[in-house]
């Protein structure tokens, strides 16, 4: 780009004329997130003489271009290199910092403003708002109220978006009667929505039907609340109130309209809205595009998905990210990890969606090494300090069994949201370090950040695996006494599962009588399992018939009952278990495990002769089993579930369950000390838990199994379980 040369004027009118040239170019760079030419004008200027005064506006275009290019570092160093900030350099740079979610230096700028706007409390609002920090949104609320700032619409939508309670809703709406702003029809729109999200759509037809004027925004906010609360048919009657009203439909009423078919998980309706789209012209539309992706992935039809995707000549950023999601949503992460790469060939520039969903991929796939490409690719954009994209990243090595890894990133952030906290304390939880979970709890309520409904689960979980039934009970009772959260059947479920495994089956079967909504499959489930662990076989019987109830085909009920009988001894019932799924015909997931080497993932079944170096495995197995009985090691026959074969034949079959075999060749092939991961899709067997803490003391290694619930990381002997499983 060539910058103009200044002409020969009179030096005033030649700053005028320059600052509204570069104040245009720079206006064009915000719009079109020109992030090159900014910096181009913005090292020109740099080089230029001392800046003038009035100069100030310029310094604000570079806030606000390096904001929303999501370079707030940059941002701030403008910011800080202004002599006499105005109330929109403060205000811009504000908006950057919440922008990104780093709430603590927006609040500390906001009260270092030797002045404020209307803008300035909207703009912390709306922050805290995004990161439902309703605490601070409302008390923001009310000392604007008491200081009689002048508020508009953007205040009370940012108010009415940062409510957590419908009380505080409510409230909120009463001041927005007062202050004359019920017939704003951006405030109506908002009202409508956060009475849907909270599970009242009568207040929102109430406000829908108050409305003055219907314009084509609110009338597709109505269409997606009853989407959300599953009533498609007047979703689908407003959208034809549309069409007769004359109301101009466009791709963001249709896409509304396909929020309706998705809550409903319609795949059938939905197929016939889409026949329509083809017919109305929308097949190619991008916008649309991404709600027919999302439908089809929602709904579990992935071809369908990708076949969308692929009939769109050029779909946006958008489309792209939510394509990759649907494979990551329906475990296709390596798809989804290509459909990144493909974006990428394509001169797309991912943002921070892109990475998010991308990284969500890679945890599901629990192999480390795609993760630690897409973070090798993060350090190097302006999202290496993103909230959200290092949230995920935490997610991402939490489940591929790197917790280092992620409390180092959790430490480096420069600011953490409830997010992140429960990201890093639900790794702890999962991979059995329940007091450290336990202690960032407490960290995170002593930091002002406001505990979820997600933390919860996280920390009665922590309590489960440690055996903490008292915190935990404690903890049950604090979610809703002081932090207003109503549990949930998943946190019922995580009651249920700290009492089951400390043996305290009648208080557990007593809290599922008393919960204030019909138990489910998860929570049943729950008791079932540590009905198994405690053998207490005629609670699991009863268990196990409700849950079967629920779930005809739930495999593992059948499983873990036929276990049971068959721990016992009691194998007629076992068999007679057995002869019912096949009756049934429901299969049970055949137990795999695999483990990753020099970059290639190895699969293992019980028994397995496949793997080219199956006899070195085996010979291993042998001379390993051999050093483990000498050190004390006894096979636990209960693990073997076979009948009528001899003492010698069942130890066999227990050395060579699919955890064993995938620990040993990781051994074999991997160098001396190096620990190593193996991941298995159902629980891990009692005996190969006992074996492998033999083995880990033997070889002198750190071996972590992640089965279908949680981490085992065993070393010198020892698990990270505490046994405690």
């Amino acid at each position: 780009m060539s910058l103009p040369t200044p002409k020969s004027l009179h030096p005033l009118l030649q700053q005028l004329s320059s600052l509204q040239f570069y104040c245009q170019l720079l206006r064009d760079c915000i719009s079109s997130r020109d992030l090159r030419t900014g910096r181009a004008i913005h090292s020109h200027l740099v080089k230029s003489s001392p800046q003038p005064p009035h100069f100030v506006s310029l310094s604000n275009h570079l806030i606000e271009l390096y904001s929303k290019c999501d370079l707030v570092s940059l941002a701030r160093r403008t910011f800080n290199s202004i002599l006499e900030p105005n109330v929109f350099s403060w205000n811009i740079m504000m908006g950057g910092y919440v922008k990104e979610q780093y709430m603590r230096p927006a609040q500390q700028l906001f009260d270092e403003m030797p002045q404020r706007d209307t803008v300035s409390w909207n703009t912390l609002i709306s922050g805290y708002a995004a990161v439902g920090d309703t605490e601070n949104v409302m008390a923001l609320f009310r000392e604007m109220l008491e200081r009689k700032v002048a508020m508009d619409n953007f205040t009370f939508s940012g108010a009415i978006s940062g409510c957590s309670t419908m009380q505080q809703v409510r409230a909120v709406h009463g001041s927005v009667i007062r202050g004359g702003f019920d017939s704003h029809v951006t405030v109506h729109n908002t009202l409508l929505t956060a009475y849907s999200n909270y599970g009242c759509l009568d207040d929102s037809e109430r406000v829908f039907e108050l409305m003055e004027t219907r314009d084509r925004v609110t009338m597709n906010a109505m269409i997606v609340a009853y989407g959300q609360h599953r009533r498609g048919a007047e979703a689908l009657l407003l959208f034809q109130d549309m069409v007769h009203q004359d109301v101009v439909v466009d791709m963001y009423s249709l896409a509304s309209l396909l929020t309706a078919f998705t809550s409903l998980a319609d795949l059938s309706g939905g197929k016939q809205f889409h026949a329509q789209l083809i017919k109305a012209g929308y097949e190619s539309n991008s916008h649309v595009g991404s709600g027919l992706v999302d439908l089809y992935s929602k709904c579990g039809s992935i071809p369908d998905a990708a076949q969308v995707f692929k009939e769109i000549p050029e779909p946006d950023l958008v489309l792209w990210n939510t394509m990759i999601s649907g494979f990551a949503m329906n475990e296709r992460g390596e798809d989804s990890v290509v459909c990144f790469r493909e974006l990428q060939r394509e001169g797309l520039r991912p943002d921070d969606c892109s990475y998010v969903c991308v990284i969500s991929a890679c945890a599901d796939l629990t192999v480390p090494l795609q993760g630690k490409q897409i973070h090798s690719l993060v350090v190097r954009t302006e999202f290496v300090d993103h909230i959200s994209v290092n949230n995920a990243l935490i997610t991402m090595y939490s489940k591929c069994g790197n917790l280092n890894d992620a409390r180092n990133l959790f430490d480096r952030m420069p600011q953490h949201n409830s997010i992140s906290c429960n990201a890093i304390i639900g790794g702890y939880a999962q991979h059995g370090h329940g007091i450290k979970a336990l202690e960032l709890f407490e960290h995170m309520r002593k930091s002002g950040i406001k505990p979820t409904s997600v933390t919860f689960i996280s920390v009665l979980s922590a309590c489960g695996h440690t055996g903490k039934v008292e915190e935990g009970k404690s903890y049950f009772r604090d979610m809703r006494k002081e932090c207003g959260i109503e549990p949930s059947a998943e946190h019922y479920s995580c009651m249920v599962d700290l009492l089951g495994r400390a043996g305290q089956l009648d208080e557990a079967e007593r809290l599922i009588s008393s919960m204030p909504f019909q138990p489910g499959a998860i929570t049943w489930g729950a008791l079932l399992g540590a009905c198994r662990t405690h053998r207490n076989i005629d609670l699991g019987t009863r268990v196990a018939s409700e849950l079967l109830r629920l779930e005809p085909s739930n495999a593992s009920a059948y499983v873990m009952l036929s276990n049971m009988y068959a721990d016992s001894g009691r194998w007629d019932e076992a068999a007679a278990i057995r002869k019912l799924m096949k009756t049934r015909g429901v299969k049970k997931t055949p137990g795999c495990s695999w483990i990753e080497v020099k970059k290639k993932v190895h699969v293992f079944v019980a028994e397995d002769c496949s793997h080219p170096r199956s006899q070195e495995i085996y010979k291993f197995l042998k001379e390993i089993s051999r050093r483990m009985k000498l050190a004390g090691y006894v096979p636990d026959m209960r693990w073997a579930l076979v009948r009528d074969t001899d003492e010698e034949e069942r130890t066999l079959k227990l050395e060579h369950h699919s955890e064993k075999l995938a620990v040993a060749f990781g051994l074999m092939s991997s160098g001396i000390g190096v620990p190593i991961l193996v991941m298995k899709n159902l629980r891990i067997c009692g005996d190969c838990h006992n074996a492998i803490k033999f083995i880990s003391a033997i070889v002198g290694r750190e071996i972590t199994v992640r089965d279908a619930y949680r981490f085992h990381c065993f070393k010198e002997g020892k698990c990270s379980c505490g046994d405690y499983w």
